[in-house]
């Protein structure tokens, strides 16, 4: 067999070996490696060099090189822009589809990283020369660069003939293809990784007991599945339709992003059809700075890249809203870890987040809200009676750990009967709203205010001593008499209070004790009873 047709079954080789890598399921760095092998081997140069696009930096990085190590050491690594790449991407440098610049026709300097193999010189006009380089495109299916296949020190050591160009262009239009496979099918395996981790997300929300869990699993899931470095979740405030911040991951707790919310009205303004895809918004920084017609904080983003496909200190962000269908908050997203802008997929990824955020959250609100109906008396406000049980036990079980007083305290009310009888039902409830006010602002904080019945009401004042707790008690009937009985005819209180441990050390001989001292104060008309003796 000739050496030509040893050289033509190489080149078959070669062919067929880069077709099969583009049915390769290998990663983009193992392929970017077998690409530059099987050219290196089947097409006989002894250097081969793939520079692939970054869409994140708008360059070429050297990404895989076959040759010896110190090509290798070289090359490894450089980055390139446009403006060297248009220079050498020039037409008249085009043979065949491959660009072909020989000794002298080109100006290096202004190159960037550059290999010169040390090679004899020849008076043959068609050797290659080490001055030369020989450049082929990887070309995406809609024509944009995927990168650049760089060749030099032909094994035959003469310049490539036509022939051999078309080959090599054949075997780069094949690679690319294989190249535009592995990185689609990167892309794909990101999103289904983050639709599979948005199903687990979603599947747990269910569990979470409150709004606010929800909210934070929701930033914590956006960030991790999506890959965004800063996540906060703004909700609006009732009162001054002012967005709060109530979420986030990866923001600092004092910055002045997650302190200072814009207005409802701002948000909306920024809501331009325009910026909408796939129910998220994404707008240039100098547009969302343009709408908004207040000052805000600027955030200058970490991992802002460059180009038409970089992030570049953008805005993103996907509305929120109510059962009503009115506008509730927004999830802001920043700081891609890729750098670039968001695919589409992407997008739609972030609005079933929203979404499942949305859900999650109103069913969060109802759990809330049952929970709250649950221990809390509907009327009033104030724990209920199953409350009070419970909360006696545990204070008497503190107290007892820790060597702690505390006072609990019975109120119920005089004349209240007389009241609905006269003035109706509806008066009763207003009196007992007002009681309940009454005794939920005289309080401390650490105590706990409840209405164990139709006019009765208990207090658990912790650590409050024999001496304290009929201070408490005096200012608490002064506040009722200032607030209540001289506004509300023939109502009036009475009041007993009972002293753990010295006046029982289980909760019903301690109730039984405060109850007591209450039908003595009513019995009396003291008004004011501490267990055991008249206050």
């Amino acid at each position: 067999m000739s050496n030509d047709d040893l050289t033509t079954l190489a080149r078959i080789r070669g062919l067929l070996e880069v077709t099969r890598l583009v049915r390769s399921e290998a990663d983009l760095t193992t392929l970017l490696s077998e690409v530059a092998r099987a050219v290196k081997d089947a097409l006989g140069f002894r250097v081969v060099v793939i520079n692939v696009y970054r869409p994140a930096w708008d360059d070429f990085v050297v990404a895989a090189v076959e040759g010896g190590d110190d090509v290798r050491q070289a090359l490894m690594g450089a980055t390139y822009g446009w403006e060297v790449w248009r220079r050498v991407l020039d037409e008249r440098y085009n043979r065949k589809g491959a660009y072909h610049i020989r000794e002298g026709d080109f100006d290096w300097s202004e190159h960037g990283a550059r290999f010169v193999p040390d090679l004899p010189t020849s008076d043959d006009p068609e050797a290659w020369h080490a001055e030369d380089e020989l450049f082929v495109p990887f070309r995406h299916t809609d024509g944009h660069l995927l990168g650049i296949l760089s060749v030099g020190e032909p094994i035959n050591g003469r310049r490539p003939t036509d022939d051999e160009l078309a080959v090599l262009v054949a075997v780069a239009a094949h690679a690319a293809i294989a190249i535009e496979a592995a990185q689609e099918g990167t892309d794909l395996a990101r999103h289904r990784r983050a639709l599979e981790h948005l199903l687990d997300i979603s599947s747990k929300l269910a569990d979470k007991r409150s709004a606010d869990a929800v909210l934070e699993a929701v930033c914590e899931g956006i960030a991790s599945a999506l890959g965004f470095d800063r996540v906060a979740i703004e909700l609006v405030d009732p009162d001054s339709s002012t967005l709060v911040t109530r979420a986030s991951a990866g923001w600092r707790p004092d910055d002045p992003h997650l302190l200072q919310g814009p207005e409802l009205d701002e948000v909306r303004s920024l809501m331009a059809p325009q910026f909408e895809i796939g129910g998220c918004y994404l707008l240039p920084e100098a547009e969302g700075l343009q709408r908004m017609p207040r000052p805000r904080p600027r955030y200058v983003s970490s991992l802002s890249g460059r180009g038409s496909r970089a992030w570049n200190n953008h805005w993103l962000f996907v509305p929120l809203f109510g059962p009503d269908g009115e506008l509730a908050g927004r999830i802001w997203v920043d700081d891609p870890l890729d750098r670039l802008l968001p695919s589409r997929q992407t997008l739609q990824a972030l609005r079933l987040f929203a979404d499942q955020a949305t859900a999650a959250l109103s069913q969060a609100a109802r759990m809330e809200e049952l929970r709250f109906l649950a221990d809390h008396d509907p009327l009033t406000g104030l724990l209920n009676r199953r409350a009070f049980i419970r909360e006696l036990d545990a204070e008497i079980d503190r107290s007892s750990r820790y060597g702690h007083t505390f006072a609990l305290m019975i109120c119920d009310l005089d004349g209240f009967k007389e009241l609905n009888d006269r003035d109706g039902h509806p008066a009763g409830d207003v009196a007992l709203q007002q009681v309940a006010a009454v005794l939920r602002e005289g309080t401390r904080g650490s105590d706990r205010v409840f209405r164990v019945g139709g006019d009765e009401f208990a207090l658990l004042l912790p650590e409050a001593s024999r001496e304290g707790a009929p201070i408490a008690l005096r200012r608490l009937s002064k506040t009722f008499n200032e607030r209540v009985r001289a506004r509300t005819r023939g109502l009036d209180a009475s009041f007993g209070i009972a002293l753990y441990p010295d006046d029982g050390r289980s909760s019903q001989d301690l109730f039984r004790a405060a109850d007591a001292a209450l039908y003595q104060a009513k019995r009396t008309g003291l008004k004011l009873v501490f267990a055991g003796n008249p206050a």
